[in-house]
C-alpha cells in the first residue's frame, strides 16, 4: 500500500526529479527566480546536467509535474551549471537538491523521488473523492473544515511517519462532507476488504498522532488474509500473536475452509491476528513453526514477540470448532508452547558444552555457575569461523567447569524456552550468564581469543583458578596462567 501527505506543503515532498527542456516543469533562472515568493507552495530542483542521479530519475519529476499540473501544483526546476550564482546563493552544495518553498520561505524536501509518490496525494474534492477512495486497499481521509483545525496537525505528522504504508487525503470541501455524510471533523478509512468504511469511533479534537496511528494499524490487517512476504511485516509490527492455517491452495474446499474460520478470526480479532498461507510454498516456514508433518489443513498460533509456537495437534482435523476451541485456550492461557530441542547429548566429550532446549533452564539457570553460550546456525559463514576459537576458550576453561560452562547451541534447532527475556534474531549470538544472576549480557565486542577472555574474566561471578587435590588430599588453588606460582593449600575439614 502507498502513503501520502496531507497539507499541500507535505503535498509537494512527494515530488520527485524532472530535467525536460519541453515540459510542464518550470525553468527558473536568476531573473525568473523571484516567483517562488508569490506562490503558495512550489518545488524546486536544483541540478546539473552531468548529473547521472538526475537523469536517472528525470522521468518520475516529469511525470509528476504533468500530474499535479491539474491540482495547480506546480514544480520547478534550476540548472545549476548555468545559475551557478543563484545555486550559490540558495545553498546548494550537491545534485540534486529539492526544496520545498511556501510564500517564498525554503524548507528541505527529504520525501520519495518516484512519480506515485506525488500523485497518491489528493486533496480531495467533489469531482475526485470517488476515484480517491478506491485509489488502495487502504486509503484514510480526514474531513475538516480548515486545514488549521484539529485534527489536522495530528493527522499530518501520521501521514509525514507512514507515508509508505497507505494512501492519505484531506477535504475541506462542503460539498465533499455531503456527498460522504460526514461531519467535519471526522476521519475515514475505506477500505477493500471487510467493513469498507470505518470512522474514527472516538473523540476527535483531542486524538494525538499515536492515537490515530494505533486505529490506522489495526484496520490495516484484514480479518483473514493471506500472508506473504509482500505483506508479513504488517503482522510482524502488530503487538498480536499470529495464527496460521496452512493450506494447499489447489484443494478445491480452499475457499470453504477459509469462509470456516474466517467467524472464529472475527470473534478473537482483538487479541489475535488470523492468516491463511500457502503450506506447498512456504513448507519449511510450517517447519519452523513446530509442524512436523506435511498435512494440510493445520493450525498454529504464534506468539511472535516470544517466538513460542503452539501447534495443533496434526493427527486431528482442522475445523471451525477446532480453531475456535485452540484459540481461546491460548488466549487465557491454557496452552504450553511446544519447544523445539535436538536430543539430549548422551555425553558431554568436549570441552564446550553442547546445549539444547530441553536442558536450557537446567544448564543455564544454574545459578552456582557462570554461563557463556554461543547461539549458532550450522549454515552460518561467520559461525564456522568462530568454532575454533570458542573451542580453544572451552579448553581454557575445562578445569572449572563446575564454576563457568563455555557452552554453544544450534538456535534454528532448539527454542528458547519462555523463562528467556531474548530472543536470537542474527547469527551468531553470544550471550553471558553470570552465577546467581537472570540477566544477560551481550557479548558485542570483537571475536578473538583474547577479547573473549578478557570478557569472561571481567563479568564472571566465581572465581576461575583451577582447583587440584595434593597428595595429602587438601585442596590446592594455582594462579591461573602461572604453574611456577606456589601452591596455596586450603585448611582441610573432616566431612560429616
Amino acid at each position: 500500500m502507498k502513503f501520502s501527505i496531507l497539507s499541500p506543503a507535505l503535498a509537494l515532498a512527494f515530488a520527485a526529479y524532472a530535467l525536460a527542456d519541453d515540459s510542464d516543469v518550470i525553468s527558473l533562472t536568476s531573473d525568473t527566480f523571484s516567483s517562488v515568493d508569490t506562490e503558495p507552495l512550489i518545488l524546486v530542483e536544483f541540478f546539473a546536467p552531468w548529473c547521472g542521479h538526475c537523469k536517472a530519475l528525470a522521468p518520475h519529476y516529469e511525470e509528476a509535474a504533468t500530474a499535479l499540473k491539474e491540482k495547480n501544483i506546480k514544480l520547478a526546476k534550476v540548472d545549476c551549471v548555468d545559475q551557478a550564482d543563484l545555486c550559490q546563493a540558495n545553498g546548494i552544495q550537491g545534485y540534486p537538491t529539492l526544496k520545498v518553498y511556501k510564500n517564498g520561505t525554503p524548507t528541505d524536501y527529504a520525501g520519495p523521488r518516484k512519480a506515485d509518490g506525488i500523485i497518491s496525494y489528493y486533496d480531495v474534492t467533489a469531482s475526485n473523492v470517488g476515484e480517491i477512495k478506491n485509489a488502495d486497499k487502504f486509503v484514510a481521509i480526514a474531513y475538516v473544515s480548515s486545514t488549521s483545525d484539529a485534527p489536522a496537525a495530528a493527522f499530518s505528522q501520521v501521514a509525514e511517519a507512514h507515508r509508505e504504508d497507505f494512501l492519505f487525503g484531506l477535504s475541506t470541501d462542503k460539498d465533499v462532507f455531503a456527498s460522504e455524510n460526514v461531519s467535519p471533523p471526522t476521519v475515514v478509512v475505506y477500505r477493500s476488504f471487510d467493513e469498507p468504511k470505518v470512522a474514527y469511533p472516538y473523540p476527535i479534537v483531542d486524538a494525538k498522532a499515536e492515537d490515530f496511528e494505533e486505529w490506522m494499524a489495526d484496520l490495516a490487517i484484514p480479518v483473514i488474509d493471506e500472508v506473504s512476504s509482500d505483506n508479513y511485516g504488517i503482522y510482524a509490527q502488530s503487538a498480536k500473536p499470529l495464527a496460521y492455517v496452512f493450506i494447499d491452495p489447489s484443494v478445491e474446499n480452499k475457499d470453504e475452509i477459509i469462509a470456516s474460520v474466517r467467524p472464529v478470526a472475527q470473534e478473537f480479532k482483538s487479541k489475535v491476528n488470523f492468516v491463511w498461507i500457502d503450506a506447498i510454498k512456504f513448507g519449511d516456514h510450517a517447519k519452523a513453526l513446530n509442524l512436523q508433518e506435511p498435512k494440510w489443513p493445520s493450525f498454529v498460533i504464534q506468539d511472535v514477540k516470544q517466538q513460542l509456537k503452539y501447534p495443533y495437534d496434526q493427527t486431528k482435523e482442522v475445523t471451525a470448532e477446532s480453531v475456535r476451541d485452540w484459540t481461546k485456550k491460548f488466549v487465557t492461557g491454557e496452552l504450553e508452547p511446544e519447544l523445539k530441542s535436538q536430543p539430549i547429548p548422551e555425553s558431554q566429550d568436549e570441552s564446550v558444552f553442547t546445549l539444547v532446549g530441553k536442558q536450557f533452564d537446567e544448564v543455564v539457570f544454574d545459578d552456582s555457575k557462570d554461563v557463556f553460550v554461543e547461539f549458532y546456525a550450522s549454515w552460518c559463514g561467520h559461525c564456522k569461523r568462530l568454532k575454533p576459537t570458542w573451542d580453544q576458550l572451552g579448553d581454557k576453561y575445562a578445569d572449572v567447569k563446575d564454576k563457568l560452562i563455555v557452552a554453544k547451541m544450534e538456535a534454528t534447532e532448539n527454542d528458547l524456552p519462555p523463562s528467556v527475556p531474548f530472543r536470537v534474531s542474527g547469527f551468531p549470538t553470544i550471550k553471558f550468564k553470570p552465577a546467581g544472576s537472570r540477566e544477560f549480557i551481550d557479548y558485542e565486542g570483537d571475536r578473538s581469543y583474547d577479547s573473549l577472555v578478557a570478557f569472561v574474566e571481567e563479568n564472571a561471578k566465581n572465581s576461575l583458578v583451577p582447583v587440584a587435590l595434593g597428595d595429602d588430599g587438601a585442596q590446592t588453588h594455582f594462579s591461573a596462567g602461572n604453574e611456577s606460582a606456589e601452591p596455596v593449600v586450603a585448611e582441610k575439614h573432616d566431612e560429616l
